[in-house]
């Protein structure tokens, strides 16, 4: 993490925004500290890309207000563009330019003479693993490859804040996880990181998580505590040599508030471990149904994601 006198990170104050009598993001109050990774989720048309077009000023808000390193979104716009870097989940970037040319082109926008867009394009083409592809057509590179380059353009001018919006979509697990390693490595040189992100093992990486629903943010905070104090219920593992029957005879019935298989398990949300256990085992038996093992477990982020979704 960073130091106190790093940069400043995002903060948000009653930022709104309307689509004439949609309200798409309502009064968010948020902070994002220098230096962290903090990771934003919602369902699908929850408001995350709204608010991240704001952020970048490439949307103003409605009302509120929000400055992100330092500056005003609405009145320094272009002040703003040049500390911060933006990584589309969709690739683009031009195909018919090679790897180096891409990074080039993308530092001559931002940097002021050609010697420097070239040092930094160098010097992010090691960082990004990318130096033996460099000759390489970027419509030939493969998914991980793709989101590399993206990232490089994104963080080829230096920004004090870098905005990755479901940075590892699409690509292959072992892709994922190298990504993740050159997140961690920005961060390690003080860089802000604000992702969006769908898979709930990377929600589990970040410092703190935002969760948003509807435009209004209904958590925030770090991975453990949201486990810890945003369930307000008990997770049980059931196994079986039927998962989909054991699924189908526990669904809508009063025993569970919740049900889903994850794996090799099912996960029931149930109010009392304790006394939910032998009623599931009685329940599931009278159906004709086995179970092998039913246990406790720790709720992970999808299950605490799936909760403050469904109850808001």
């Amino acid at each position: 993490m960073s130091s106190a006198g790093a940069a400043p990170g995002i903060v948000t104050v009653k930022m709104s925004r309307r689509f004439g009598t949609v309200r798409a993001v309502v009064d968010l109050d948020l902070e994002v500290r220098p230096g962290e990774i903090f990771g934003f989720l919602g369902p699908n048309g929850a408001g995350k890309t709204t608010v991240v077009r704001m952020l970048c000023g490439l949307l103003p808000p409605s009302s509120g207000r929000a400055t992100v390193a330092g500056f005003d979104v609405a009145r320094e716009t272009r002040r703003l563009k040049h500390s911060i870097g933006y990584m589309s989940q969709k690739f683009g970037l031009y195909n018919d330019l090679t790897v180096k040319e891409n990074v080039e082109f993308f530092g001559g926008v931002y940097l002021s003479g050609g010697r420097e867009a070239k040092r930094r394009c160098r010097e992010v083409l090691e960082e990004m693993g990318l130096e033996e592809r460099a000759a390489q057509l970027a419509g030939t590179l493969s998914g991980g490859f793709k989101q590399r380059l993206a990232m490089a353009t994104a963080i080829v001018h230096e920004p004090a804040i870098l905005f990755l919006d479901e940075p590892t979509a699409g690509v292959d697990p072992v892709s994922r996880r190298e990504i993740w390693d050159l997140i961690y490595a920005l961060q390690e040189r003080g860089i802000t990181l604000f992702v969006t992100t769908h898979y709930m093992e990377e929600a589990e990486r970040c410092n703190r998580i935002g969760f948003i629903h509807t435009g209004r943010l209904v958590a925030l905070d770090t991975p453990a505590v949201l486990k810890a104090t945003r369930m307000e219920a008990d997770v049980l593992s059931l196994a079986g040599d039927d998962l989909y029957a054991i699924y189908r005879a526990l669904k809508g019935t009063a025993l569970v508030q919740d049900v889903n298989i994850y794996g090799n398990d099912v996960h029931a949300v149930v109010e009392d471990a304790q006394t939910a256990g032998p009623a599931l085992r009685r329940h599931l038996e009278a159906a004709g149904l086995v179970l092998t093992a039913v246990r406790p477990i720790p709720p992970s982020i999808e299950d605490v994601f799936v909760r403050l979704t469904r109850r808001a």
